[in-house]
């Protein structure tokens, strides 16, 4: 899980002293005194290392990093509070309270557990996942359901799973997790040095031609951002940018959009190509190749649902009888050129990823003629996603690498976080 989260009860405080610019209308605000107030906010401000409130007068005004990590805290609260609303519809709450009363009642220890268990359908591994103990778990999620007055778990054959209502308030938990998580790595990058972590979900095409380029060049201009990829099939992708577990993806675009709460944006056009070994009897033959001669010989494809499956499967729409293609399916391509190099199979797949192959001889761009073989590569992000400035610095550079031609004399950083 995200690293420990702060006191929920400090947060909303911090949060009504920046916006009300003062620390004795904040604690009348969340009902607590003005010393708790300021103490709350003194351990924030020291567990950051950085200031986030400075005296003016007779009140409170933020710093630049308090502005930056109000606006984070704020929509991590409307977030879980949109999640609490929910769950009490779906879950047929007897409460007459209001999601934003129940949310005041609640902690940052019952949520962190909760969306453990969420996460293992499992005490004890939740325990594990949080640091703490299997009755403390079960203890702080069975306190969030008795506030709530709705059942967030339930016992079936396969153990502890969620409600209809659960799985609604874990999945936005789990955002508004993502959105504090920002929050501390844009405070901790107020001092000068980028600091924080970017998380790409990423596809085939993306590892091979524009994430090495834009890597180099990123991480020379910050050293001390984490950047981690995850490379899996699309839904796993999806599901976990939907999650708040990922940033953004990196691939291909999928028309329609499978679901309505992504947006894409399209980076370059990718050519598809059918390819096959340097030894393969069809690398031999001098005219333009028929559907026929395709269907021949045995295939290695990406699984079905994928772009690039679904251009194969319009392509042998054609062959009469549907063809016998003795498919194999893999994202692997590894196996793939492997596979490619030591068979007479064919594949489908962009020119970009196995240009190197063509180019030293291994492997070839069979003579067909292709028709509709572009498909569209870019980035998919959650509809109410709002990046950190250094990620805005890793896209902006993924995308001048992407574009390719026509580049400025040097890369388009800005001042913000530049290293020595």
């Amino acid at each position: 899980m995200h690293d420990a989260l702060p006191n929920l009860r400090h947060l909303r405080a911090f949060c009504e002293a920046e916006r009300q610019k003062s620390i004795s209308r904040a604690a009348d605000a969340v009902f607590l005194s003005q010393p708790a107030v300021t103490q709350a906010i003194a351990k924030l401000e020291k567990t950051f290392g950085v200031g986030l409130l400075e005296r003016v007068g007779a009140g409170v005004s933020p710093t630049g990093a308090g502005s930056a990590y109000a606006n984070r805290v704020r929509r991590a609260l409307a977030v879980i509070e949109s999640g609490i609303a929910e769950a009490l519809r779906i879950g047929g709450a007897r409460s007459l309270r209001q999601a934003r009363d129940l949310l005041a009642l609640l902690t940052t220890t019952q949520l962190r557990a909760f969306v453990a268990v969420g996460t293992t359908n499992n005490f004890t591994l939740a325990a594990r996942l949080v640091g703490s103990s299997q009755p403390a778990v079960h203890r702080s999620t069975r306190e969030l359901e008795a506030v709530l007055e709705v059942a967030l778990f339930e016992k079936t054959t396969r153990g502890i799973v969620l409600t209809r209502a659960g799985q609604v308030l874990w999945q936005q938990l789990k955002l508004a997790f993502a959105e504090l998580h920002q929050g501390m790595a844009e405070v901790k990058s107020s001092g000068g040095l980028a600091q924080g972590s970017i998380v790409v979900g990423c596809m085939p095409l993306a590892r091979h031609f524009v994430m090495p380029d834009t890597l180099v060049q990123f991480c020379g201009q910050y050293p001390a951002v984490d950047i981690q990829f995850i490379e899996s099939p699309y839904p796993d992708l999806l599901h976990g940018l939907r999650h708040g577990e990922i940033d953004f993806l990196v691939g291909a675009l999928r028309y329609p959009p499978p679901v309505d709460d992504i947006l894409q944006e399209s980076l370059f056009a990718s050519a598809l190509c059918i390819v096959a070994g340097s030894q393969h009897p069809l690398a031999r033959v001098e005219r333009p190749l028929s559907l026929a001669d395709l269907a021949a010989y045995p295939w290695v494809l990406p699984p079905s649902g994928t772009p690039t499956r679904d251009r194969f499967e319009r392509l042998i729409a054609g062959v009469p009888g549907g063809g016998r293609f003795g498919l194999i399916e893999s994202s692997s391509q590894i196996l793939v050129r492997g596979l490619l190099k030591g068979s007479e199979r064919l594949t489908l797949i962009s020119r970009q990823q196995v240009q190197y192959e063509v180019d030293m001889g291994d492997l070839v761009i069979l003579d067909f003629e292709l028709g509709d073989n572009l498909r569209e590569i870019g980035l998919t992000f959650r509809s109410d996603w709002q990046p950190t400035r250094v990620q805005l610095e890793f896209l902006e550079l993924l995308r001048w690498v992407a574009a390719g031609a026509a580049r400025p004399m040097q890369p388009p950083f800005h001042q913000y976080g530049r290293c020595a």
